[in-house]
């Protein structure tokens, strides 16, 4: 992969990172596999705005009448796990754009 494609990719995976409904949703999906209804009841998010980010961001296993979520590899559990620790650090905390 050149470093251009490189860049370009990274981008795209932090801009989907940046929507605040999808970190709630990976956050939340970090715990464990959870179903839609689960996951839009705890985040007072309707089913069909969860199912549209979840298509985008995690892998999805249908068991009789509900499909459960997870995040879809190691890379992004890490990811985010770190993103946490670092959020809790007190230099973690970034400034807001004026």
């Amino acid at each position: 992969m050149s470093v251009g494609a490189e860049i370009e990719t990274l981008a795209g995976m932090f801009r989907m990172l940046g929507d605040g409904t999808r970190l709630r949703i990976l956050l939340l999906c970090a715990e464990g596999e959870t179903p839609v209804g689960d996951i839009a009841r705890r985040l007072s998010l309707s089913q069909s705005l969860v199912s549209h980010h979840l298509r985008l961001l995690l892998r999805g296993e249908r068991r009789g009448r509900n499909v459960f979520y997870a995040l879809a590899d190691a890379h992004v559990r890490r990811m985010i796990a770190d993103m946490r620790a670092h959020a809790r650090e007190p230099h973690g905390k970034l400034r807001k754009a004026a």
